[in-house]
């Protein structure tokens, strides 16, 4: 009489994994990396082009939370830790969504060294509601969990491997975003032109920066913008978020009488 086997399923999985993970750290073993082949592959594909090297970082601005001046947050992107993950090699790069409670989304990220066999992980948060407090639709909601994820995994991946190998390449790729070997006049009128298709008008710029005229940007607010730029790509901030006109007190004043929601004088 045949005996009848039960397959658990999720153990089978679990044990393929396994079994897949030590191939690839074995793998690994046998042809490890050299750190001077992959700082120049790192270099050499990210500064194919101006455009590749603008694409390998983010700016942000933000408010110092003291009612004092906004500080310029700049970092890698996307873009650059995919470039670093592919160039360091020996990596098991994953992310998936770990959370959903209608008012955020979380994803989770996963970096394993499979020389060293060292992981890291890490999560990121992102709102799924708008300012009346309404959860986004479906869709919007995909949108979302993907620009987690991405995030998540430049996250991980930078964690992942060691800042002190390669913070000189990247200042190298920095420079060359900055647009040493490009006209400013040019870079400026493509960043202007790349904005106004996302309906941010010249005066709007201008503000954001904090000058009163093209002649007044400089290549750091060139960079700056097209960090805001890859910022905006990935999800990380909007341009409702970032050019969202400011409201003075008396149109403040207004908008409280108009509503009937001034419970006290405004100063």
């Amino acid at each position: 009489m045949s005996e009848i086997i039960e397959i658990k399923q999720p153990e089978m999985i679990a044990a393929l994994n396994r079994a897949e993970v030590d191939i690839q750290i074995a793998t690994a073993k046998q042809y490890p990396r050299h750190i001077p082949d992959v700082l120049n592959q790192i270099k050499t594909y990210a500064t194919m082009d101006v455009e590749t090297a603008e694409d390998c970082f983010y700016a942000l601005r933000r408010g110092r939370g003291d009612g004092g001046d906004t500080a310029i947050i700049e970092g890698v992107s996307v873009r650059l830790a995919e470039i670093i993950a592919g160039a360091w090699g020996n990596l098991r790069v994953q992310t998936r969504i770990i959370g959903n409670d209608c008012k955020t989304i979380t994803s989770q990220g996963i970096c394993h060294d499979l020389e060293t066999n060292v992981a890291v992980s890490v999560e990121v948060k992102r709102r799924i509601t708008g300012k009346s407090g309404r959860t986004y639709s479906d869709d919007m909601q995909v949108v979302t969990g993907n620009a987690a994820s991405a995030i998540a995994f430049r996250n991980a991946v930078l964690k992942g491997v060691p800042k002190a190998v390669t913070k000189k390449v990247v200042n190298e790729i920095k420079e060359v975003a900055m647009g040493k070997a490009m006209d400013l006049e040019k870079r400026r009128q493509n960043m202007i032109a790349y904005y106004a298709k996302l309906g941010v008008a010249e005066p709007q710029l201008f503000e954001y920066l904090g000058v009163t005229a093209i002649e007044e940007i400089d290549n750091a607010m060139v960079f700056e913008l097209s960090g805001l730029k890859n910022a905006i790509k990935e999800g990380t901030t909007t341009v409702a978020e970032t050019f969202a006109k400011k409201e003075t007190v008396e149109e403040a004043k207004q908008r409280m009488k108009d509503t009937g929601t001034a419970t006290e004088p405004l100063p």
